[in-house]
């Protein structure tokens, strides 16, 4: 299946490789003394990506950035330019524990989506968010309007919506190619192919699970639970770990379904997201005082996997992600078997 139309880069560029941009576009012009020797911030720019359909152009290293959403932050802190950061906002957890020095004192804007006043007053040149939603007239501010004041703004492209930008499924690819991308943005192409040289290797090292077990992902609610379906994240993480989704077959990345659909489909396992506003705990709670779900064999033997809220979106947590997702796998199928 062709890759869906994804946000490309000036030119070709294989992946995991340092990046530079496409001869006439890349190469800054000679100074005026004849040296035609590049500063590192301007070394490999322009760079320009249509992203979920916005065109976005980067002539130099951003210098400050304000990212939306854990996905970006973690994007910039693990390519290491925290120092580069003047604001964050809508954070779904904790970082995990290998960024948590870079995090430090990290500057905070607002608990959800800032809004466009608040992100003006840190004078970004580069905002970064997590969903497209978080570009509107009273979150940051629409994306057009922060380009004519000078300011490129960036979706991660597994959050795209839109036909032709949604990653349809989403891939391991489309994770590695967004760091790339990424890194060739923000000017930290070496580190970009670095991480992504690091986490195929660590992908390469997971054993998937070889007993067919079913799965369902409980992101949240309920009365209606909100699940993970077919195509994004949820679906590739249970997918790669060798569960089998029983939403699945559902063409959306999350989805909302009814218990007695779940308890149809009597799931082997059971994923639980757990963030602090609703915990792992909390929703073992529901599922046990739930009719319908107290009968399922998973809720009376407690055959739970747990992923932190951070690592339940396309980014730097996915592949770190599934080795911790196959790890619980395994030391449950051992404490059943």
């Amino acid at each position: 299946m062709p890759l869906p139309r994804r946000a490309a880069l000036a030119c070709a560029i294989p992946l995991a490789l340092a990046l530079t941009a496409c001869a006439g576009e890349a190469s800054p012009a000679p100074e005026e003394d004849g040296s035609a020797e590049a500063s590192p911030d301007s070394a490999g720019y322009p760079v320009t990506v249509d992203n979920c359909g916005t065109e976005v152009t980067v002539t130099e290293a951003p210098e400050r950035i304000v990212t939306i959403k854990s996905t970006s932050t973690e994007m910039v802190l693990a390519l290491g330019l925290g120092d580069r950061l003047v604001g964050t906002a809508f954070s779904d957890g904790p970082v995990p524990e290998d960024l948590a020095d870079a995090a430090t004192d990290l500057p905070v804007l607002a608990e959800r989506a800032p809004s466009e006043e608040v992100v003006l007053e840190t004078e970004p040149d580069f905002v970064f968010a997590g969903w497209e939603s978080n570009f509107s007239a009273d979150d940051a501010g629409e994306r057009g309007d922060l380009q004519e004041l000078g300011i490129a703004t960036y979706v991660s492209p597994a959050a795209c919506q839109g036909e032709g930008y949604q990653p349809n499924p989403l891939t391991f690819d489309h994770v590695f190619d967004s760091i790339t991308e990424a890194g060739a943005l923000l000017g930290a192409p070496d580190e970009a192919a670095e991480l992504v040289q690091s986490q195929q290797a660590e992908l390469a090292e997971v054993d998937a699970s070889e007993a067919g077990l079913s799965a369902l992902w409980y992101s949240s609610g309920s009365d209606t639970p909100f699940v993970g379906a077919g195509i994004g994240a949820p679906q590739l993480l249970m997918e790669t770990v060798g569960l089998t989704n029983i939403m699945g077959e559902t063409a959306e990345t999350w989805a909302s379904v009814s218990w007695e659909a779940v308890a149809e489909q009597n799931p082997d396992v059971i994923v639980l997201v757990d963030s602090a506003w609703n915990t792992a705990e909390h929703k073992i709670e529901v599922l046990e005082s739930t009719p319908t779900t107290a009968v399922l064999p998973a809720v009376q033997e407690s055959r739970y996997l747990i992923v932190p809220f951070p690592a339940s979106e396309a980014g730097v947590r996915s592949v770190p992600a599934v080795a911790d997702l196959a790890t619980q796998l395994a030391e449950l199928e051992a404490s059943v078997s």
